[in-house]
């Protein structure tokens, strides 16, 4: 089985949809390239990626799959997308350690959820019509005796040991036997796959290479046909830290985990060296677009037009273009530039969690007024100090809900609060930080 990295040779004929996945640096490893375009040339090829339901929301990891799948169906080709109810029982090995097995109830709960949260991305009418699949459905009947007759006896353990995690985790605590077939299951689906809809090709995260291969040789070995792997890039930032992670955590799709807000302030942040990779990976504009932006961020990048013109996008194609109307209404006003009380609570609460800010319970607030502005300033950390705190009032630079405060013994009122508990408070024009009223 061949590995390609380096994409189709210049005297080949290159498929429009391979020639842009290579253009944004989006393919790491592939069976058969060559053949793989050929195929796509050919007509309608049915293609999966699949979700296991570990949590209760997909992340941005994920999300690069879903977009992937969905080039593929803007171009015609007829997407599956797998929740895995079945695999997400057992879950793929980590290099780390053994993962909880959650109940049965509980995964069948994230695999409705997961579901609902894929219907988003694709359209399931008309030409090239995606479908919805459930790993569950061709497993929770299947014989054990059977299962290790038929599908087992195609698999070497000798291979399966060389797979990384698999192997760190031997040099370390061991690995149990539920772990250790995952790769057959995720094998299964696809075998299953092919032998319903034709399936011809997985994707996924390089990670997953040898799952997907072992998919790849397992259709070969019992059918004799010929289907393919590709998959994406692992994404690294150029300061070290994990992509997907925040100082909160992880970054999801559902806006109750990762509000809104959150998502596009993710994305409004990206370091200027991590922007252009992002734009290829996650982007649906044109190469032409893209371009542009890469070079107004090499040429003025204090305008952070290409952070915002990914968030704006990415954000609309998640939470939808009301939400991002109203995370940049909010930000906006944020910063002075709008109506602070127009702000719907649930966002305002979401962007002032994403800056220093301070709680304040209802046994401080006396005759209806909160605690000075002094102690505000100190308490949510926007002053180091009392004496810093008197500094930036008596030179102008203290506001309040985007008033400013001219005396150190200013105290708001409840009737301020917005929302019924919150409060803005901002040092000079760019540092922010918020006062919550508990209870």
């Amino acid at each position: 089985m061949r590995q390609h990295r380096a994409g189709v040779r210049q005297d080949e004929r290159v498929n429009a949809l391979i020639e842009d996945l290579q253009w944004r640096g989006l393919i790491a490893q592939s069976t058969d390239i060559e053949a793989l375009a050929s195929e796509l040339d050919e007509g309608p090829l049915t293609l999966y990626v699949g979700f296991d339901p570990t949590a209760p929301s997909l992340h941005l990891g994920n999300l690069l799959q879903i977009i992937t799948m969905r080039r593929f169906q803007a171009h015609g080709h007829l997407p599956l997308a797998l929740v895995g109810g079945a695999t997400g029982l057992i879950g793929d090995p980590k290099m780390t350690g053994e993962r909880t097995l959650n109940p049965a109830e509980v995964v069948e709960g994230w695999a409705a959820r997961l579901r609902a949260e894929l219907e988003r991305f694709y359209r399931f009418e008309g030409p090239a019509a995606a479908r919805m699949v459930n790993n569950l459905d061709w497993t929770a009947g299947v014989d054990v005796i059977a299962f290790l007759r038929d599908i087992g006896k195609h698999f070497s353990v000798n291979r399966m040991l060389d797979r990384e995690a698999v192997a760190a985790r031997l040099a370390a605590e061991g690995i149990s036997f539920t772990e250790f077939s995952y790769q057959l299951l995720q094998s299964y689906d696809y075998l299953e796959l092919f032998r319903r809809y034709g399936c011809h090709l997985q994707t996924g995260g390089s990670d997953q290479w040898g799952n997907i291969t072992a998919g790849v040789d397992l259709v070969r070995r019992v059918e004799g046909a010929h289907v393919h792997a590709l998959t994406t890039p692992l994404i690294t930032k150029a300061d070290g830290t994990k992509f997907g992670k925040t100082e909160t955590g992880t970054v999801w799709l559902d806006a109750a985990m990762t509000s809104p807000y959150a998502f596009f302030q993710f994305w409004l942040n990206a370091d200027d060296r991590d922007v252009s990779t992002f734009l290829r990976f996650y982007s649906e504009k044109s190469h032409g677009e893209i371009e542009e932006l890469e070079r107004v961020t090499r040429e003025a990048p204090q305008k952070r037009e290409a952070q915002r013109a990914l968030a704006r996008e990415l954000t609309t194609l998640v939470h939808g273009q009301a939400a991002t109307d109203a995370v940049e209404a909010a930000a906006a006003a944020l910063f002075g530039q709008g109506d602070l009380a127009a702000i719907e609570p649930d966002t305002l609460g979401a962007a002032l969690s994403e800056v220093p800010h301070c709680a304040i319970s209802q046994t401080e607030i006396s005759d209806g007024l909160l605690p000075d502005v002094i102690e505000l300033l100190t308490r949510s950390t926007l002053s180091p100090s009392r004496g810093a705190a008197r500094r930036t009032v008596g030179e102008g630079g203290a506001y309040v809900n985007n008033e400013r405060v001219t005396s150190e013994d200013f105290r708001p009122r409840v009737e301020q609060l917005l929302g019924g508990r919150y409060l803005v408070l901002r040092r000079g024009r760019k540092t922010l930080a918020g006062v919550v009223v508990e209870g």
